[in-house]
């Protein structure tokens, strides 16, 4: 086992505003200005920040394209006593952005890493949605390609937890179509865009309307966008209605293996709870 090298410096994760500069800490700032070097995946907006609070570090870029070689040379630099600052764009690091290379890495080594906190747009979005909070998915962006975007979808359709998802202004629209093929038009979702900012915006219904509601001004596409969308809600009218593509796997499995085995492969595949998929068994056998 390894032990801490007690000359090596620290990794510092650090939170940024993701639109309101005075939302930034305090103790952000004292490490800002502290530490020997600053990674950043834009370097130019990372630069704007530091510049408004005066703050004169050079920058090194890190961003998925160099992740693992900069991962490997920070390390030493750490090892060598350095103490190193991680910033995203805006917000918290690692959240859809890179970095876990980095911890990987440091923890391996004992290094420590500290993270200070601050805004996480996922988490805004979901505390003002006015949907459950204590259990929720997070998914970021999902696939630009439609096949996949449907194929996660699909694999979502029966998530009971509430589903937070990022989208880009020009895939909004073809997002919320596939969303309501997929998980019905009822289903609510609140739109949360530009927050901390000065356009910040909340609005919410079913998909149906939502679409409806953007298309009435396409501004309202605009932005940075997050959909907050309410989980499945399973009916006591329909706890076994089960869509043939399931129902036909079930089945093939459960000409090979055990009734047990057959509902975990098959919840597996199409993320269903397994007690529904018995529930619907023992009807269907009785």
């Amino acid at each position: 086992m390894k032990k801490k090298n007690f000359k090596s410096g620290n990794l510092y994760i650090i939170a940024t505003p993701i639109g309101n500069y005075d939302d930034i800490s305090r103790r952000a700032l004292m490490i800002l200005n502290k530490v020997d070097y600053i990674l950043a995946e834009d370097t130019r907006k990372a630069g704007i920040l530091l510049k408004y609070f005066k703050i004169k570090k050079k920058l090194y870029s890190y961003y998925e394209y160099n992740e693992r070689k900069n991962s490997k040379i920070f390390l030493e630099k750490i090892k060598q006593g350095n103490n190193i600052a991680l910033v995203a764009d805006s917000g918290t690091p690692l959240i859809n952005d890179p970095g876990y290379r980095m911890i990987q890495l440091c923890r391996q080594e004992y290094i420590n890493i500290i993270p200070i906190p601050g805004p996480c747009s996922a988490i805004l979005a979901l505390i003002i949605s006015g949907l459950p909070t204590n259990r929720f998915c997070y998914e970021g962006f999902l696939s630009h390609k439609k096949n996949k975007r449907i194929q996660r979808l699909n694999k979502l359709k029966l998530e009971d937890r509430t589903l937070i998802i990022y989208e880009s202004t020009h895939r909004l629209l073809q997002c919320l179509y596939d969303i309501k093929k997929i998980f019905g038009k009822k289903r609510y979702i609140v739109l949360v865009k530009e927050l901390t900012k000065k356009w910040e915006k909340t609005y919410g219904d079913n998909v149906s309307n939502l679409i409806k509601w953007i298309k009435l001004d396409l501004n309202r596409l605009k932005g940075e966008l997050i959909l907050v969308i309410s989980g499945h809600k399973q009916s006591k009218s329909n706890v076994y209605e089960i869509s043939p593509k399931i129902i036909k796997t079930f089945f093939n499995l459960k000409k090979e293996l055990s009734t047990k085995k057959a509902i975990k492969i098959t919840s597996d595949i199409f993320s269903i709870k397994k007690n529904i998929l018995y529930k619907f068994y023992i009807k269907k056998k009785y």
